[in-house]
């Protein structure tokens, strides 16, 4: 009996989830619904501004809308959070006429945030009220309103901020996405802005930086098969280059090694040219390392060899380099 209540419990708390994810469902898509020519007011306000987005809210409100303010400036759009309760005591002064300012509150009605319009006003900086209320204060006080009202909340009370900050989060994604696109904002730029991250480091990251430098694993094209191995051994890289004194002639990988095993009866005998791969895939030093990354992946190869401007061999690149972050072999 108890087993039976037990399961019970988990299929109610189940059943409550997936409620509350259908009633946000609905709420976004009635947002979604509802956006109109006032959407593109507000990216064109944006995009037309000398200064930077203020955004400001009280509470959930504020809290949301410090990442609606991360979002926008890591996507290119400079932006920056207040809270009211600080601007009353000098924050004020980071507010600059050429600035936009992003004002949320789900009633329009939050004393706190109500409070910064006239100065706000008296600075002549354009409003947009992010808001639940079409009619309220903040509304009718803004020059654009982005609607994110919901008829009611996910909480079972009606009384916890659920659909209302969701609603809110998805309308500041989408005001960050789309003005990505009128920006023509690109993987490189968001690099920029993140070059902490693995993105970062994969799009700002050089092949010269991560590769394997000289001296590397070579041979000549007579060695036999025991100074082969030695010396993809002693290389600690998988492969020996087959160089003719500064002239490429081919690679051997631990592969081309099985390879030989398998065909050849005696491989005592081979000579590096013999099991090479000749004019093995290269890449120059100052190519970006997700673009070489992915030459690999399409040639369906683990290593390229780095070359200058002149031909010179110059290194090797691992496909694993970038995460192992080894410069040098």
């Amino acid at each position: 009996m108890e087993v039976v209540q037990e399961q019970q419990k988990q299929d109610d708390a189940l059943l409550i989830a997936r409620q509350t994810l259908d009633n946000e469902i609905v709420a976004l898509q009635r947002m979604r619904n509802r956006l109109d020519d006032g959407f593109r007011q507000v990216v064109d306000m944006i995009m037309e501004m000398q200064g930077r987005v203020v955004v400001v809210g009280m509470g959930k409100s504020g809290i949301i809308g410090q990442k609606i303010a991360a979002t926008l400036a890591s996507t290119g759009t400079p932006s920056f959070f207040v809270h009211p309760g600080e601007a009353f005591h000098g924050d004020l002064g980071m507010i600059r006429p050429v600035d936009v300012a992003l004002l949320i509150s789900n009633s329009g009605e939050t004393e706190e945030v109500l409070r910064i319009l006239p100065f706000l006003e008296h600075q002549k900086n354009r409003i947009i009220a992010m808001t639940g209320k079409a009619t309220s204060t903040l509304a009718r006080h803004s020059h654009a309103v982005l609607d994110v009202g919901v008829e009611r909340e996910a909480c079972k009370n009606n009384l916890a901020p659920t659909s209302s900050t969701t609603n809110t989060l998805a309308m500041g994604d989408a005001l960050a996405v789309a003005l990505t696109v009128k920006r023509d904002f690109q993987p490189e730029d968001f690099a920029r802005f993140h070059p902490g991250g693995s993105l970062g480091r994969r799009l700002l990251t050089r092949v010269s930086d991560v590769m394997h430098k000289l001296p590397l694993p070579v041979c000549e094209p007579n060695s036999s098969f025991r100074d082969v191995v030695q010396s993809i051994t002693y290389g600690r890289m998988g492969l020996t280059l087959v160089m003719d004194q500064k002239k490429l002639l081919g690679i051997i990988t631990d592969g081309d090694l099985r390879r030989a095993f398998g065909e050849e009866g005696d491989v005592q005998h081979l000579k590096a040219n013999q099991m090479m791969t000749p004019d093995p895939l290269t890449v120059k030093a100052d190519v970006r390392f997700a673009e070489a990354e992915a030459f690999m992946q399409q040639k369906e190869v683990r290593a390229l060899v780095v070359v200058d401007n002149v031909g010179d061999t110059i290194g090797v690149l691992q496909i694993y380099d970038m995460k192992n972050e080894a410069p040098s072999a």
